[in-house]
């Protein structure tokens, strides 16, 4: 029999927090959306200067980091590349980045998504509040 960890409520939002510490810290307003390895939402909230649609963002970005395994900058980076045809892969729907898996004892147990700045700022959100798992 296959075991495996999963993030509490409480964790989820744990990443929530440190992700917000974060975009506070460098006068950011975003949305953070955080899944689970199947990439169904477990817990997002949005800053109040946040536009509306970070919120949608931030969960589809962690959607996909969470099935693909993978940032989400990955995906950007393939696609700015001229791998067009990925635009037409089923489910991953964000391949923007900002988006990155959570990892616990090597495995996947979580993403978080980020949304309301730049790319790499987004970025940065989600690797700092992804890193409060293990801290």
């Amino acid at each position: 029999m296959y075991t495996k960890q999963a993030l509490t409520l409480n964790e989820a939002n744990q990443l929530i927090e440190a992700a917000f510490s974060e975009a506070r810290q460098q006068g950011w307003a975003v949305a953070v959306a955080v899944v689970d390895d199947g990439g169904h939402l477990l817990a997002m909230q949005r800053m109040e200067d946040c536009a509306p649609v970070g919120a949608y963002i931030a969960v589809e970005k962690a959607r996909t980091a969470a099935l693909g395994r993978r940032e989400t900058k990955i995906y950007e980076d393939m696609i700015n590349g001229g791998r067009n045809a990925f635009l037409s892969a089923p489910v991953i729907t964000a391949t923007l980045e900002g988006g990155v898996p959570v990892l616990h004892d090597g495995q996947v147990v979580a993403a978080i998504g980020v949304s309301g700045v730049k790319p790499d700022q987004d970025a940065q959100v989600a690797k700092a509040g992804a890193a409060a798992l293990n801290a």
